[in-house]
């Protein structure tokens, strides 16, 4: 990449959230949008059992060379972290990242922690390095189309606020569909009540309904069921009759349910083809995808995602086996003989930015690395990368006996999916393997 580029991606909205490793916890209270000199970012920082501010300032910009975030308030005695961009020929560039910090408590704390807070930082700055330059080749793939206007519901969540900070640092828009009293540059809607503001869906390009009840929440009760599928179908179609009613209309929707759809297969390879089984998450996927009908028949192109398991330790099931695992507790569900798809975060967010652009995916399309593994190698490679046993399984008597009908059609349910549609089109995953994919994602 040209230095222009590599400087532009961290001058705009979003870089900052994307280069926030994921083990790390680190929330953004406070950001200034595209990168100014004198511009504060306010972050909060986990420390032990406790969370405190971390305010820096942006110092000595000089634009497509060089640029520092300097600590005003926070944890560090000293921090001053300097990124450095230089030219290494037409279309190549280097970045260099020079920390000058002094721990809390000053050369006692040196003596203390120095070597944790050094392997700490040559872990995140592993990850951040690995992130920009897979972030600006995905970019790359689509720099020729013009920047778009897109709205996103469910944004607050785990994959809309990685999309959403994707798209900000390619310069793209993002318009947060939100409960809430909107603020500015928002889309006020409510569901349950059929009501969106139109006026304020008037410009947006593409509409991404990452929103739902969770699934994963806890037991299935005829209510529980019942919300879940309410909370999806009626999203759906009041996302999808809005776009369908626009002036000018959004040229994409994209949903995203989950693999649970296919039901419980066995060793059964199962691609966008193979057919939606009975139980509850079928009925859920197969209305779900019924409700976009308005925007198919207004001739809007529209992506149905079917995720596998979103790896990421900031949330979701890699959040919740965490725990255990680190305890030496964790290991295979039920027989370990399921089948379980997976996808990374990042490569999560990369199928979000093809199904935005890519005209040639219209109706179902699976969302998972290219290579499922049985539950027993999930957990057998968990543990390798985290340097623990996988010894301990979660019987499957006793998660039905906790969990009832979600043990059996989410957790010891079996899905040999692959994602038929992605390869045809010659889609490249960040993280084929799921040994790649962990490391990645908890720095190990």
């Amino acid at each position: 990449m040209g230095v222009e580029t590599a400087y532009g991606w961290h001058a705009r909205e979003g870089a900052l959230e994307r280069l926030l490793p994921p083990w790390s916890q680190i929330r953004v209270l406070e950001r200034p949008g595209p990168l100014t000199e004198g511009g504060r970012v306010v972050l909060e920082v986990p420390i032990g059992p406790v969370r405190v501010r971390w305010v820096l300032v942006y110092r000595g910009i000089v634009p497509g060379r060089e640029f520092a975030d300097e600590q005003v308030d926070g944890p560090f005695a000293l921090w001053r972290h300097h990124h450095l961009f230089e030219a290494l020929g037409p279309g190549r560039s280097s970045l260099r990242d020079r920390v000058e910090y002094l721990p809390p408590f000053g050369e006692a704390g040196a003596l203390l922690g120095g070597g944790y807070l050094s392997r700490e930082f040559e872990r995140t700055f592993r990850y951040r390095h690995d992130v920009t330059t897979a972030d600006l080749l995905s970019h790359e793939r689509f720099t020729g189309r013009p920047r778009r206007t897109v709205a996103i519901s469910g944004a607050s969540g785990l994959i809309g606020t990685q999309l959403g900070a994707f798209l900000r640092s390619g310069g793209h828009t993002i318009r947060p569909l939100v409960r809430r009293i909107a603020s500015a540059g928002e889309i006020a809607w409510d569901p349950s009540a059929g009501r969106v503001d139109l006026a304020a869906m008037e410009g947006v390009d593409a509409v991404v309904h990452l929103a739902g009840e969770s699934i994963a929440g806890g037991r299935w009760t005829a209510e529980r069921k019942r919300r879940i599928l309410d909370s999806r179908v009626r999203g759906t179609r009041l996302v999808s009759q809005a776009m369908a009613g626009q002036r000018e209309r959004p040229e994409v929707l994209i949903t995203a349910s989950g693999v649970g759809i296919y039901g419980d297969r066995g060793d059964e390879l199962l691609d966008e083809d193979s057919a939606i089984e009975d139980g509850f998450l079928g009925e859920v996927g197969r209305e779900w995808e019924a409700a976009a009908a308005p925007a198919v028949e207004a001739g809007i192109r529209v992506v149905h995602l079917r995720f596998g398991i979103v790896l990421s330790p900031a949330g979701g099931a890699l959040a919740q086996m965490l725990p255990p695992f680190l305890l030496g507790a964790g290991g295979p569900i039920g027989s370990g003989r399921q089948w379980v798809s997976w996808i990374s975060i990042d490569d999560a967010v990369d199928v979000l930015h093809e199904a935005l652009f890519e005209t040639r995916l219209a109706g179902p399309v699976n969302a998972m690395a290219p290579e499922p593994v049985q539950s027993r190698e999930f957990a057998a490679t968990l543990g390798r990368v985290l340097h623990r046993p996988a010894l301990v399984p979660a019987p499957a008597f006793a998660l039905r006996l906790l969990l009832g009908d979600l043990a059996d059609e989410a957790l010891l349910a079996s899905q040999r999916a692959v994602p038929a549609r992605l390869q045809r089109l010659g889609f490249r995953f960040r993280h084929p393997t799921l040994e790649r994919a962990f490391r990645h994602v908890l720095g190990r």
